[in-house]
């Protein structure tokens, strides 16, 4: 089965940044401009390329989800993750990638490449770019591992990581077996990112579209071994989330909101709420991101007051 590899252009700052970091589960590939990425299906291989006068491929992660979104938005669901060490100092960065004055007060729409299990090479392990590469590339080429270039990435990739005794790209497969697509390992990050586009940018409950009072809420929480995945979870205004975690809220089987008679009787200004009960919430068009019925039933039996 062949595959599509992305090499991308970055700065060594950011890889820099990042590869000090521990224990990373996930990062945020951003372009300083509100571009859409269509070049990479889920699970195929996203690499870094650093800029001149590196010019080496220096690591990479597994493509999970590709989005625009405010920066502010992408700061609040990855942080640090981002390669930066501060909102401000991402701002900054943008601002100057775009060459306009750095303004606190902005929020830039910025392109978002989330990629989970990255990766990041030990100078000794950096390489070249495939030898079609052009140094006029300034964003990214993709190449297809059916051909000679694309399988030597992919390969040349699996041996640094074999030799830093990492884990493979291609999981539960042969270490020099034909490329495959990996499933991603969404973070919180991602799982922010991805319900947020899935719900279309609006509370399932009230229709509520100002991002920033939006969140997306675990449906069963992942401490509770729910899983960062979208049909665990359900994007919500931020009060009908606090209700909903803390059990003054549900939706049912039948995809209906449930307000516990507890907001009656504990709150004497619950009205706006108990209106809501039994309102039908909106779900994404694709079956396999609706709400799972286990983590509903879940959350019916083990959290809602009733």
């Amino acid at each position: 089965m062949a595959i599509s590899i992305v090499v991308a252009v970055t700065d060594l700052d950011w890889h820099s940044f990042l590869s000090s970091q521990s224990d990373l589960t996930e990062v945020n590939f951003w372009s300083p401009s509100p571009t859409a990425f269509r070049s990479l299906m889920e699970g195929e291989l996203f690499l870094f390329k650093a800029k001149a006068p590196v010019n080496k491929i220096v690591g990479g992660g597994i493509f999970a989800h590709s989005t625009v979104m405010p920066c502010s938005f992408a700061w609040h669901a990855f942080g640090t993750s981002n390669g930066a060490t501060s909102l401000i100092e991402m701002r900054t960065r943008i601002a100057n990638l775009r060459s306009t004055t750095p303004d606190v007060q902005k929020d830039f729409e910025i392109g978002c490449r989330i990629l989970t299990q990255p990766f990041f090479l030990d100078h000794s392990e950096w390489f070249d770019p495939p030898p079609s590469w052009s140094q006029n590339i300034v964003r990214h080429k993709t190449y297809r591992s059916d051909t000679d270039e694309g399988y030597n990435l992919w390969s040349t990739v699996q041996d640094r990581l074999r030799r830093r005794q990492a884990v493979g790209i291609a999981e539960d497969a042969p270490m020099y077996g034909a490329p495959q697509p990996v499933a991603p390992r969404l973070g919180q990050g991602a799982f922010r990112l991805k319900v947020a586009d899935i719900y279309d940018r609006k509370c399932a409950v009230t229709g509520e579209r100002t991002l920033p009072a939006l969140e997306a809420a675990h449906i069963r929480p992942y401490a509770d071994g729910g899983p960062h995945d979208a049909s665990n979870g359900l994007l919500l205004r931020r009060d009908i989330h606090s209700l909903f975690d803390a059990g003054y809220v549900t939706v049912n089987s039948s995809l209906r909101l449930e307000v516990s008679r507890s907001i009656r009787e504990q709150f004497s200004n619950g009205r706006h709420y108990y209106a809501m009960h039994g309102s039908k919430i909106y779900v994404p068009g694709d079956p396999g991101e609706r709400p799972n019925l286990a983590s509903l039933e879940w959350h019916n039996e083990r959290v809602y007051k009733g």
